[in-house]
């Protein structure tokens, strides 16, 4: 299916079905991550499973896309591997971290696609979609603040620092709520447990680059 579709995890995907050694690792990792999921022996178990599983995989590719939507160059590139991965060498870290996204996005097609195909899950439609636009206006927050050096940088971010707690108490809220919603909801999700993005939580004007 990643062949005929045009987003960044479907080009990661697709890239990997031509690289049998890392192919051969997510193939392996993905196995261990769907055991978590199919040891369970009751469908509602294996549904929270896939879930918390997604969220994992969201997290986890958020690092590289953070990278390539503010294209950082220089000295803030390395500050932002060094805040994450600490001393170890740079390239290595680069390299990790591609790799990583590559596996993590393909594994990320794999259980929407049993989320949404096979268990018909309604979390894996709008909610899981806000979720994950939620945590990646919660983790921009978070770099945009870590590497603001200069005092206009600083002074553009301190909406954001002090946004930060209020985001990740909203990403909190969510997780609890997609993991405790029934399958089928019979009433629209964000009605019920979350709402929209308001005027205090509206995505923020990027500070090193366009979004």
């Amino acid at each position: 299916m990643s062949v005929h579709l045009h987003s960044p995890a479907d080009a990661a995907a697709s890239h990997m079905l031509q690289m049998p050694e890392i192919y051969r690792r997510w193939a392996s990792e993905h196995d261990r991550l769907m055991r978590g999921v199919s040891d369970q022996t009751r469908l509602l178990g294996q549904v929270t499973a896939l879930r918390s599983t997604t969220f994992g995989l969201v997290h986890k590719r958020a690092l590289f896309e953070y990278l390539r939507d503010r294209q950082l160059a220089g000295d803030k590139r390395k500050r932002l591997i060094a805040l994450f991965y600490g001393c170890r060498d740079y390239t290595n870290a680069i390299l990790m971290e591609h790799g990583q996204f590559m596996r993590c996005s393909t594994s990320y097609l794999c259980t929407h696609h049993l989320g949404q195909y096979l268990m018909e899950d309604a979390a894996f439609e709008e909610p899981m979609q806000l979720y994950e636009e939620w945590y990646t206006e919660y983790f921009r927050a978070y770099c945009d603040t870590e590497l603001a050096g200069t005092e206009t940088e600083k002074e553009t971010v301190a909406t954001l620092e002090s946004l930060k707690p209020l985001l990740k108490h909203r990403l909190a809220e969510a997780r609890q709520a997609i993991l405790a919603m029934p399958k089928s909801p019979d009433r629209e999700w964000r009605e019920v447990q979350i709402r929209k993005p308001t005027g205090e939580t509206a995505r923020m004007k990027a500070i090193f680059g366009e979004h």
